[in-house]
C-alpha cells in the first residue's frame, strides 16, 4: 500500500531529544533555536530527512514550527491542528501554542524580556519568515544568527536526503512543450528587466520543464534547484543520480544539468538584476547573492501564476481523472454501505479499501494525501491520520469523515465526503445541512472579474454563522495537475488576495467539528471558467465554477426544509449529473447503489 499506518514520530523520546538539543544551543551560545516543519524547498510535504519537527516533538501535522530556548518550548501550530498537537506533544516539556493568533515575535518578547540570540538554519527559512521576525524584535534585546542545523547533529539516524528519479512528463498532458514554456517565463524577465530567476520550488521546476519526480511523498516533484535566465536557458541543479540520458534527451541543449553543490557558486557568478521569491527562497540564497555583491530584486517566482492557469490539455486530463476516481469512489462507498451493517470495520480497513478502488484503476500513480477517515469524535481532527494505536472501530449512529485523493498522470484529485453510519442524530443532520448549503452557495457562485478568495470564502460560512458556528481553515485551496494536491497562488480564504483567474482550480471544502463528537467535511474540487452569458445581464466580464468531482453526497444527512428550492434544484441536478457520467464506468452492483444514492432529494 502506499499508505502505512505505523507511528511515524515518537513523543516518549522528546524530552531526551529536547535536552540534547539545549546542550547544543549552549555549546554555540545560542539561547533559543527554530526548528521548522520545512524542508530547503518550503513545500508542505517533506521527506523523512526533513522531518526534524516530527522528529523532535513527535507534531506530524503538515504545518508548524517548535522554538526551543533553555526554559521552554513552543511548539506553534493552526487551527488545523488545535486537537492533534495536544494529543501528540508531552504536554510537560512542550507548549502548544496557536498561530497565528500568537505571533512568533511576541512570545519571544513575553519570555525573553531580557533578549537573548535565536539561531536559525538559513536554507530552512524564507527571506521574508526572517525579516518579518526580525522587524516584530526591533526594539527588544533579542536577535537572530545563521546557524548550522543543530537537530541534524543530534539525529544520529536520520534518514538520508531522497534521490528518486526524475522522468519527462509527457506534452500531450502538459499541454505546452517545456521550450515554449521557457520561452514565456524569459520573456517576462525582460519585460520586468530581470537576467535571470532563482527557482527552489520543485512543482515550479517540474511544471516548467515538464518533469516529474519523487523525492517527497504524495507529490510527484524532484528535490531541485534550478536559474531561469532571460534567453530561456535553465541550469537545474540536481543530484546525478536522479537523471538518465532519456531526461537529458527531454530536457534539450538549453537545460544544463549541474550538481547541487554548484548552485552556490552558479548564484554568485550571476550578473545583472537577479529575481528572487523572497516568499519561498531560502534565506540563504539572499545571503549568497548579498556576500558575492550580485543584484537581485524581489518578485514572485514566475512560473506560480502561469502554472495555476491550467491549458486546455491540463483541464481535459483532471476532468478524465476525476471521473476516474469519481468510479472508485462509487465503488468503495457501495462496498462501504453494503459492509457496515454487517462487519465490523475500522478506520484502517476503511483507509485500505478504498486504496484497492483507486487501484483497481491501473492508472494510480500514488495518493495524492494520507488518507483521512475519522469516525466519531475523530472526525473532529482536521488533519487526522490513523495509525494502529488510534484506529478505531466504526460504530452505529456516528458520522464518518473520509477525506482521500489520488495522483493520476493526467490529473490530482481530492473530495471529501461524510457518510452517516446508521441512524444519527438530529443536531448532526442539521449541521451537515449548514455545511452542504455553504458548499453549494460556492458552487453556484457568479462575481466579477478580479475578485479573489477573501471576498468568496463567506459565502461558504454565511450559513453556519447564522447558527453561530465556523471551522478554522480555509474553504478551499489550489490544486496542480499531476503535482501538488494544494497549490497556490490561488484559494478560498480570508488570507486569499489572488484574484481569481479562469483555469484555476481549487477545493470547495466547508465543514464543522465539534470536539470529542463528530466531523463534518464536504469536498468537491472546481474548476474557475468565463461565466455564461445571462440575459439582462451587465456587460462586465463575469467568472463561475464548474465542478469537477462526481461523487454522491450522503442524503441520509440533509434536512430537505433546510435547502431553498435553488439549492434543492442544484444538489438533483448535480446528482443526476454524477449518475449520468458515472453509471457507465462502474460495476452492476455499484450502479445499483448508484440509482438509489443519487435519487432526487
Amino acid at each position: 500500500m502506499f499508505q502505512g499506518f505505523d507511528d511515524t514520530a515518537d513523543p516518549a523520546r522528546g524530552p531526551e531529544r529536547l535536552a540534547a538539543l539545549r546542550r547544543q544551543m549552549a555549546a554555540e551560545g545560542l539561547d533559543g533555536f527554530l526548528v521548522p516543519r520545512a524542508d530547503a524547498h518550503q513545500g508542505e510535504y517533506v521527506a523523512p530527512h526533513d522531518e526534524r519537527l516530527a522528529w523532535l516533538t513527535g507534531f506530524t501535522g503538515s504545518a508548524g514550527f517548535c522554538v526551543v530556548l533553555a526554559d521552554r518550548a513552543g511548539v506553534f501550530t493552526d487551527g488545523r491542528y488545535k486537537l492533534q498537537v495536544r494529543a501528540q506533544l508531552d504536554l510537560d516539556h512542550f507548549t502548544p501554542v496557536a498561530w497565528p493568533e500568537t505571533r512568533l515575535y511576541d512570545w519571544l518578547r513575553k519570555v525573553l524580556p531580557e533578549g537573548g540570540i535565536i539561531g536559525f538554519d538559513p536554507w530552512l527559512h524564507s527571506y521574508e519568515q526572517i525579516d518579518t521576525l526580525v522587524k516584530g524584535l526591533d526594539g527588544s534585546k533579542i536577535t537572530l544568527a545563521e546557524s548550522a542545523n543543530l537537530v541534524d547533529r543530534i539525529w544520529h539516524d536520520q534518514p538520508a536526503p531522497p534521490a528518486g528519479r526524475i522522468t519527462p512528463h509527457p506534452d500531450h498532458l502538459a499541454g505546452e512543450p517545456a521550450d515554449r514554456k521557457r520561452m514565456r517565463i524569459a520573456g517576462k524577465l525582460v519585460d520586468e528587466g530581470h537576467s535571470a530567476a532563482v527557482l527552489t520550488l520543485p512543482d515550479s521546476i517540474a511544471w516548467l520543464l515538464n518533469i516529474r519526480g519523487a523525492d517527497v511523498p504524495r507529490t510527484p516533484v524532484p528535490h531541485a534547484f534550478a536559474i531561469v535566465h532571460d534567453d530561456a536557458r535553465v541550469t537545474l541543479f540536481v543530484a546525478a543520480a536522479k537523471c538518465d540520458d532519456a531526461l537529458q534527451a527531454h530536457l534539450g541543449p538549453s537545460v544544463t544539468i549541474r550538481p547541487p553543490e554548484a548552485f552556490g557558486p552558479a548564484l554568485r557568478g550571476l550578473a545583472g538584476t537577479v529575481r528572487v521569491d523572497n516568499a519561498s527562497a531560502p534565506y540563504w540564497v539572499t545571503a549568497e547573492l548579498n556576500e558575492a555583491g550580485v543584484p537581485f530584486a524581489w518578485g514572485e517566482d514566475p512560473c506560480i501564476l502561469p502554472k495555476a492557469c491550467k491549458n486546455e490539455a491540463e483541464i481535459a486530463g483532471t476532468t478524465e481523472a476525476h471521473l476516474r476516481d469519481g468510479a472508485a469512489m462509487v465503488e468503495f462507498l457501495a462496498w462501504l454501505d453494503a459492509t457496515l451493517p454487517h462487519g465490523r470495520l475500522t478506520e484502517i480497513d476503511v483507509v485500505t479499501e478504498l486504496e484497492v478502488s483507486r487501484r483497481a484503476t491501473d492508472q494510480l500513480r500514488d495518493i495524492s494525501f494520507d488518507t483521512i477517515a475519522g469516525a466519531g469524535p475523530n472526525g473532529a481532527i482536521v488533519h487526522y491520520r490513523v495509525t494502529r494505536c488510534t484506529n478505531r472501530e466504526i460504530r452505529k449512529g456516528e458520522l464518518l469523515l473520509i477525506d482521500s485523493g489520488g495522483q493520476y498522470a493526467d490529473g490530482t484529485t481530492d473530495l471529501t465526503r461524510t457518510i452517516a453510519v446508521g441512524d444519527v442524530g438530529n443536531e448532526e443532520k442539521q449541521c451537515f445541512t449548514r455545511v452542504l448549503k455553504g458548499m453549494i452557495a460556492i458552487s453556484r457562485a457568479r462575481w466579477p472579474r478580479g475578485l479573489a478568495g477573501r471576498d468568496l470564502d463567506a459565502l461558504a460560512r454565511y450559513p453556519l454563522w447564522l447558527a453561530g458556528q465556523d471551522y478554522d481553515h480555509g474553504t478551499g485551496h489550489g490544486v496542480g495537475v499531476f503535482l501538488s494536491v494544494h497549490e497556490g497562488p490561488q484559494r478560498l480564504s480570508r488570507l486569499g488576495e489572488v484574484p481569481m483567474r479562469p483555469g484555476m482550480i481549487l477545493s470547495n471544502e466547508p465543514g464543522y467539528y465539534r470536539e470529542g463528537a463528530f466531523g463534518i467535511r464536504i469536498e468537491n474540487l472546481l474548476v474557475v471558467e468565463r461565466a455564461p452569458a445571462l440575459p439582462g445581464a451587465d456587460e462586465r466580464a463575469m467568472l463561475s465554477f464548474r465542478t469537477l468531482t462526481f461523487v454522491p453526497i450522503d442524503r441520509r444527512l440533509i434536512v430537505p426544509e433546510m435547502l431553498g428550492v435553488e439549492e434543492r434544484a442544484w444538489l438533483d441536478a448535480y446528482h443526476a449529473l454524477v449518475s449520468e457520467k458515472i453509471a457507465p464506468r462502474v460495476s452492476a452492483a455499484a450502479r445499483h447503489w448508484l440509482k438509489r444514492a443519487t435519487a432526487p432529494l
